[in-house]
């Protein structure tokens, strides 16, 4: 069973609260020595370890420094910020509608000069058409059974797009074959959203690459779509969540994980020959 936000939240909490007990320990230091030496109360050490207390930055600095850590605490100060804001529940998000959600994301995708997108089943919002992101919309208002703003919503995802053809931004994509072929709408929406997409593969600040449904997986299997703002962000959604990650270590592993991804895709014109594959079938179903 998938842990809840919730959950997720306090697991990563006591995840930094056992690092810093490893940190003190690997130090020669007891609960009670570190307390001394750094002036706390005798009980804060230990409330910490348990996550009783949440450390906040200036904590962790003070005891990576008191145990000769000093160049973790950056990681450590991280992690702790990250605990707190890197579950946000889509029911909090979503209590206005879908529209709320679109626009929110507009400053961080215009500040950003790199975006770093994998998807294995679903066109990336910044590149469907208004159809298919009204069938998307449509499906998650109905199951999520929240504000049906469904006409605003998909102006304001359109609206992000800009972003593709004004100021500095870049775009490496990389999406499996499965995307081309996880049908939305009807024919007629899939054939108009794979026909757009071929438009977009051939803009100069958008490199698209699409992993073959029969590829050996022998660099990196699928996983969850993310999408990576430069390298101080990213963001990934679950059925009930959204989940942010700022941490540089765990940002690290995610852009190794597109660089092993991007590796197995193919560009170009075999990209656009999956394309054209998968749309002449979507043309067929629609005659």
């Amino acid at each position: 069973m998938r842990k809840s936000p919730s959950s997720s939240v306090q697991a990563a909490k006591q995840v930094l609260a056992n690092r810093l007990r490893e940190i003190r320990e690997e130090a020669g230091h007891t609960a009670k020595s570190l307390g001394e030496a750094v002036r706390w109360h005798p009980t804060k050490v230990s409330k910490l370890e348990h996550t009783v207390t949440s450390p906040s930055a200036d904590d962790i600095r003070v005891w990576c420094e008191a145990c000769g850590a000093s160049d973790q605490v950056e990681d450590l100060i991280a992690s702790a910020r990250n605990v707190e804001s890197a579950y946000v529940e889509w029911r909090r998000m979503e209590r206005t509608g879908l529209r709320r959600v679109q626009e929110a994301a507009v400053p961080l995708y215009e500040r950003t000069e790199l975006f770093r997108i994998y998807e294995p089943a679903l066109m990336p919002g910044l590149l469907q058409t208004p159809e298919y992101a009204r069938a998307l919309m449509r499906t998650i208002i109905d199951f999520s059974r929240i504000p049906d703003d469904l006409d605003g919503a998909v102006a304001a995802r359109i609206a992000r797009q800009r972003v593709l053809r004004e100021g500095n931004h870049r775009f490496a994509v990389v999406l499996e074959e499965s995307v081309l072929r996880t049908a939305f709408g009807d024919s007629e929406i899939m054939a108009g959203q794979l026909g757009h997409l071929l438009s977009v593969m051939s803009m100069t600040n958008m490199s698209l690459g699409i992993i073959p449904a029969c590829s050996f997986r022998e660099a990196m299997w699928p996983v969850n779509g993310f999408w990576l703002f430069d390298s101080e962000r990213l963001t990934t959604e679950l059925p009930s969540a959204q989940v942010t990650v700022t941490q540089p270590r765990e940002l690290e592993v995610y852009i190794r994980t597109f660089d092993m991804l991007r590796s197995m895709a193919v560009f170009g014109e075999p990209a656009r020959a999956l394309v054209l594959n998968a749309l002449q079938i979507f043309t067929c179903r629609g005659e």
